[in-house]
């Protein structure tokens, strides 16, 4: 616990003693304890009254700004651009910005002010110099408030101004008596300032009243500073109109004028309108034209009130224009007649008299009279009329009251007008110029604020331009934004806000490597990008800004040490070895691996095997198994004759897929059977697949016939039942009869022969017998198959022309169409080459004719403006 404390106490002590940078000896230990944030201090009273936690940023900003500027050192004067020390006697504003400055800075700003301004009013104004010293005024250097030459700060006063010369503490803000500040409020509540005493202006006052809203409806208990409020009803205060009521929302000030639409007259009565109420009273813009009381003329007034015609304005007595002439008892009908003597009425230029006759109207209105005048500066005289001003050429060679320019006005009469060029000198900060008016004396403080903060932007103060390139950033108590990169992320120490690069990871790295070990070492892991350094540079200038992260440095190899084995992976080689040691070796026995026909084995020495997990290096480095030449000797299922045509390989052979030829039963058709297909049926399902499904159309034995039964195995069944239809003749064929050929066979067998032994083209001949008739049938049949031939060849021969076929027909037309054809594309030819000729011809006849046309319309043209241009050079 007293470490702790200790710490903790040393913690405090180097947090006080870094803000002494500035101190007034230039010592950095010379005050070992210097304030730092004493806003607890300040705003205890007034967060314990209003029950906060925090000061409000509306009401305690100014002060909040002056205890950070002046944590960091950042307080300076606005006339030296000099670092305000707590020892220096300063005064500060006290009506706008409560700025604070040095004392004998604004004492001299202030003499010098006021001893200007009261030579400028001396200089002007018909007033003696002391009169105008004692009424002279100066401004505050930064709001430009005017002060009295008697609110020149004599002494040196703290904030509240209740303790002239208040003491150094360093557990007190500086400059300020430490009390309680006791000035009364704004808005003259009645009630005074809890705060200790503090630079700036006041807070709104924390006390609770009893306050109405703004239309008095609604009463509530509120903070004194702001007990103004609204309650958001209707306001229903009567207007001024004193008939309607405000139908606005609860507001602040007077009520807006009524909006109520109506029908009202205007004053003379004559006019209806509909208009707002408030600006129900109106004149139109018709004449009166009301009877007199003389009952002669009317009234030539506008719009008015009932009443105020008054008399006729040409009763009573009356004069003639001039006026020297009175009639009495003269009728208002009546003109006044002219006098004729000369009017004598004074003109406008106050010198002269009209010179004319009495005359009605007024008089002339600009006198003529040669009068001799001298111009303003009195450099210059002449005669002009009465009515011209004179001025000369000559500017005024005065310096203005700036000192510097001078009047250049021309015949100036030596009352100059201050000077209106810009000032334009260099201010003090080196950065601004003057822009007010020419001016005598020092130029005001460059009234720029530059704001100068954090990395983050949550803390920041402003100081007077010029003098941020001195200054320090104010120390940020929030927590740095920058999310680490490196694997600790969620783990790292949190550190404040800060500018440049984050501090490095003091975590040890622990990241995993691909084998499984963990780094040992600190935290190299990637680094964000950092924040900019803290500097004020020119705005022409691009500030380099490191925008990417800093990458950090990969892990070392493993310095863990496995047991390894060789690259054959031999059982009982191994060797200890380094695990980032990626270094094979040989173990020089025989490899034994199978081969990859998975029947043989390796007899090569121990070497690295390829494999599909391998690396690239391992793979370079790798080495096959020796190949397995010799053919394969595997049995085929189901077992065939062919042997297998690959060498020797893993697994089953391939299905045997040698065609295997098998004639049908019948031996019409050979099929071709793969042997693996065929090898696989019983003996029943191929005799059925060898099957052609056609008839047998094999010869039965017995006769000439053909098997009618479909394609089968083995001899075909009953070839003595043939049921054929069989024509049976005679032996000299003069008879012929039809029987079966079942019948055919059993006559050849009743007849002692058997049906095999008979040739086809005698197959039943001779096994009906011979009658009377057959010779002469003979004969006859002979004489007429003669005639039948002889007529036969002679009609073959004009056959020949008409039979002749399509094909040959279709081949004699195409050739004729084709010899048309060629003379029909010699004159198509022919036609087009004179068409193009003649369009050729006629184009080229167009566009000649066609440029003479256009150059003559030119000509034309030409000719017709040259005409024209001939005729108006004639009139002129």
């Amino acid at each position: 616990m007293t470490s702790t404390n200790d710490h903790q106490h040393q913690h405090k002590h180097q947090q006080f003693s870094d803000s002494d940078s500035d101190s007034d000896n230039g010592n950095t230990g010379s005050e070992p304890l210097r304030h730092v944030d004493l806003s607890n201090s300040i705003f205890k009273s007034y967060l314990e009254f209003t029950n906060q936690s925090s000061p409000s940023t509306s009401d305690l900003t100014k002060i909040q700004s002056f205890l950070t500027s002046s944590s960091s050192g950042a307080l300076s004067c606005l006339i030296c651009l000099e670092r305000i020390k707590p020892s220096h006697p300063t005064w500060s504003c006290s009506s706008l910005c409560y700025a604070v400055f040095h004392l004998l800075c604004i004492q001299s700003w202030s003499r010098q002010s006021s001893d200007l301004s009261a030579l400028r009013a001396a200089t002007r104004l018909p007033i003696s110099p002391a009169h105008a010293s004692d009424h002279s005024t100066w401004n505050c250097p930064k709001c430009r408030v005017q002060y009295s030459r008697s609110e020149i700060p004599k002494n040196y006063h703290c904030f509240c101004g209740k303790l002239q010369d208040p003491p150094s503490d360093p557990w007190v803000l500086p400059h300020s008596c430490g009390e309680i500040c006791d000035r009364p409020l704004k808005h003259n509540c009645g009630h005074r300032c809890l705060l200790l005493c503090h630079p700036g202006p006041c807070p709104s006052c924390p006390k609770l009243v009893k306050s109405k809203c703004y239309c008095g409806a609604v009463s509530d208990v509120r903070r004194c500073g702001f007990k103004n409020f609204t309650c958001n009803n209707t306001c229903s205060k009567p207007l001024h109109c004193g008939v309607h009521k405000c139908s606005q929302p609860c507001h602040d000030g007077p009520c807006p004028p009524c909006r109520a639409r109506g029908i009202y007259k205007c004053q003379c009565g004559k006019v209806k309108e509909e208009r707002e109420c408030h600006d129900r009273e109106f004149r139109c813009e018709s004449a009166c034209d009301k009877a007199l009381t003389c009952g002669k003329h009317s009234c030539e007034k506008g719009c008015h009130e009932v009443g105020e015609c008054g008399e006729c304005p040409l009763q009573g007595k009356r004069a003639c224009p001039c006026g020297k002439r009175v009639y009495e008892g003269m009728p208002c009908d009546v003109t006044t007649p002219l006098c004729g003597a000369t009017c004598n009425k004074t003109l406008n230029c106050g010198l002269h008299r009209c010179h004319e006759r009495c005359h009605r109207g007024p008089c002339i209105e600009t006198c003529r009279m040669v009068v001799t005048k001298s111009c303003r500066c009195g450099s210059l005289k002449k005669q002009v009329p009465c009515h011209q001003n004179l001025a000369c050429e000559r500017k005024c060679q005065i310096m203005r009251d700036c000192g510097r320019h001078p009047c250049k006005r021309r015949c100036c009469d030596g009352d100059c007008p201050p000077c209106s060029e810009v000032c334009g000198r260099k201010l003090r900060c080196k950065n601004h110029k003057c822009l007010a008016p020419c001016h005598r004396g020092a130029c005001a403080p460059c009234p720029v604020m530059v704001t100068i903060s954090c990395a983050c932007g949550e803390t920041h103060f402003e100081v007077p331009c010029g003098i941020e390139m001195d200054q320090k950033p104010p120390r940020c108590p929030k927590p740095c934004p920058i999310a680490p990169l490196c694997r600790h992320g969620s783990n790292c120490k949190p550190h404040k806000c800060h500018y440049g690069a984050c501090p490095p990871c003091r975590l040890l790295c622990e990241e995993e490597y691909p084998c499984g070990h963990k780094c040992k070492l600190s935290c190299h892991g990637s680094r964000p990008p950092p924040n900019p350094e803290f500097t004020l540079k020119p705005k022409n200038k691009k500030s380099i800004h490191q925008s990417e992260c800093t990458r950090g440095s990969p892990c070392p190899p493993c310095p863990e040490r496995v047991w390894r084995s060789c690259v054959g992976q031999h059982i009982g080689a191994e060797r200890m070895m380094f695990c980032s040691n990626k270094t094979q070796y040989s173990c020089e026995n025989l490899c034994g691996n199978p081969l990859s026909c998975g029947n043989h084995y390796c007899t090569k020495t121990c070497h690295a095997l390829k494999n599909l997990s391998a690396t690239s290096f391992q793979k370079e480095r790798s080495e096959s198994c020796e190949e397995c030449h010799l053919p394969c000797q595997k049995e085929r299922r189901p077992t065939c004759s062919h042997p297998c045509p690959l060498p020797c390989h893993p697994g089953e052979c391939s299905p045997c897929k040698v065609l295997v030829k098998r004639s049908c039963h019948c031996g019409t058709l050979v099929h071709a059977f793969e042997c693996i297909y065929y090898n696989s049926l019983s003996e029943k399902e191929q005799m059925d697949a060898r099957s052609c499904g056609g008839p047998c159309h094999r010869k039965l034995p017995n006769c000439t016939h053909l098997c009618p039964v479909t394609c089968h195995p083995g001899a075909c069944p009953s070839p003595e039942k043939c049921c054929k239809k069989v024509f049976v003749r005679c032996k000299c064929q003069t008879l012929k009869k039809e029987w079966f050929c079942l019948d055919v066979q059993a006559a050849y067998r009743d007849a002692g022969c058997g049906p095999r032994e008979i040739p086809k083209n005698q197959y039943g001949l001779g096994l009906l017998s011979c009658n009377s008739d057959c010779k002469n049938k003979v004969q006859v049949v002979d004489s007429e198959l003669h005639l039948r031939k002889s007529k036969d060849m002679e009609e073959k021969e004009p056959e020949t022309e008409k039979n002749v076929p399509k094909r040959r027909k279709r081949r004699q037309r195409v050739q004729e169409g084709k010899q048309m054809s060629r003379l029909q594309k010699i004159l198509v030819t022919t036609k087009w080459v004179l068409l193009i000729v003649t369009l050729v011809v006629v184009l080229i006849a167009i566009a000649t004719y066609g440029y003479k046309g256009l150059m003559w319309l030119s000509d034309w043209m030409n000719e017709v403006e040259e005409q024209r241009q001939r005729r108006a050079f004639r009139r002129v």
